[in-house]
């Protein structure tokens, strides 16, 4: 494939609001994890909330938008001049040559639990300032973003589960490739909500501690939430040494289980070595995986065991930022391909926080302890229920 550049990109997190912020939580090891005070979750878990969320206020024009989600979303693109660079790139191009892309899995569904709490205690109606479309709906925030920023060209909603926001980026890099764009805004959000928390908790699959990926007593998730954004356009004449391209994309769907993923990780595989051959790359010219390491025993096992059958037993540096941002689900693709370009701006291999003790069934490389030196190529991957998997390479220009 042809690269494309990641002109611009911010994210927003329980590490930090920006990248600044994002950049000295990594650097310092230090997780936003803390124990679960979301209202109404009883539950003896860890989340990775976003302080201030409730308190952003939309503007007045997109208020009928309103909901956590959405609040998220404007919250981070107005971090690392974000909003600015959008607005001098459809200056450029046209607003409808501009593209957006967002993935996320449970959207504005919180607005729908409050409105449920709210219904008429006769009929059982919703309250009439319940605005599904706008709110719950999973293209609810592509419309946001959209509005936001007055954009007239393509626009569309991934929720393939924790997958989502990994394949807007397959999704943009083909509307580009065919032209009927010439720039899009990619990413994802997804925030706390009483389905998602009460969900995995149903199945078992919450720790009650912070989670510790591919750790030999790893027990569960602990979910998070994010919004992450990024500027996607075709490579210019030059280019800065340390600009990322995108380079490569991998999709597989293995239908194994509806929730688990295949055992020896055929589908995680499969998407890697598409994203390797879309790149023209040997295994051999990764220099860091962010993994998708949920800390879910099968999860991390199955992940594992593709790692090490791809690019080699106790190899390739890798590790899973989750142990730092929780789990965000629909936005963990878009928000860990921001943490891959900032390891590959800053020389950085992040350590995965939490983990104490590595399961030594695994054989993969995993890092306890950051690493400091160039970092010229990426992978990132993104599994999501069903099977439903995305792998991104990204590279540094230089």
């Amino acid at each position: 494939m042809q690269p494309l550049l990641l002109s611009h990109f911010t994210t927003t997190s329980c590490i930090g609001r920006g990248l600044t912020a994002t950049l000295a939580s990594l650097r310092e090891r230090r997780s936003g994890l803390q124990p679960c005070d979301f209202e109404g979750a009883d539950l003896d878990t860890w989340t990775g909330s976003v302080a201030g969320v409730d308190d952003e206020v939309l503007r007045d024009d997109l208020r009928a938008y309103d909901c956590r989600n959405n609040r998220l979303a404007q919250l981070s693109l107005r971090q690392d001049d974000f909003e600015q660079a959008v607005h001098r790139t459809v200056a450029r191009v046209g607003r409808q040559r501009m593209g957006v892309f967002l993935g996320t899995s449970t959207a504005g569904i919180l607005q729908t639990e409050l409105a449920y709490q709210r219904r008429d205690p006769l009929s059982g109606a919703l309250p009439a300032d319940f605005h599904y479309a706008a709110t719950h709906n999973p293209y609810s925030v592509s419309a946001f973003v959209r509005r936001f920023f007055g954009l007239e060209g393509p626009a569309m909603a991934v929720s393939s589960a924790c997958s989502s926001s990994a394949k807007v980026f397959a999704s943009a890099r083909r509307m580009l490739e065919a032209g009927l764009i010439d720039a899009a805004i990619v990413g994802g959000v997804d925030t706390l909500c009483l389905t998602t928390l009460c969900g995995f908790n149903s199945l078992g699959l919450l720790s009650s501690r912070p989670c510790r990926p591919f750790d030999v007593n790893r027990d569960g998730i602990s979910i998070g939430e994010a919004a992450a954004f990024i500027l996607l356009e075709r490579v210019p004449g030059s280019l800065d040494a340390n600009a990322v391209l995108l380079r490569g994309v991998g999709e597989s769907s293995d239908a194994y289980h509806m929730s688990s993923p295949h055992p020896q990780g055929l589908g995680a595989r499969l998407a890697m070595q598409q994203a390797l051959a879309s790149a023209g790359l040997p295994a051999a010219q990764i220099d860091y995986i962010n993994l998708h390491g949920t800390a879910t025993p099968g999860n991390d096992a199955a992940e594992g065991q593709a790692v090490a059958a791809l690019f080699g037993e106790l190899a390739t540096p890798c590790s899973s930022t989750k142990g730092a941002t929780g789990h965000t689900l629909g936005a963990a693709g878009a928000l860990e391909a921001v943490i891959s370009a900032l390891a590959l701006q800053q020389g950085l291999m992040p350590g995965g926080a939490n983990t104490e003790r590595l399961d030594a069934a695994i054989a993969v490389n995993y890092l306890l302890d950051n690493r400091a030196q160039p970092v010229s190529s990426v992978l990132s991957n993104s599994f999501g229920f069903g099977g439903t998997n995305c792998s991104l390479i990204f590279g540094r220009a230089g």
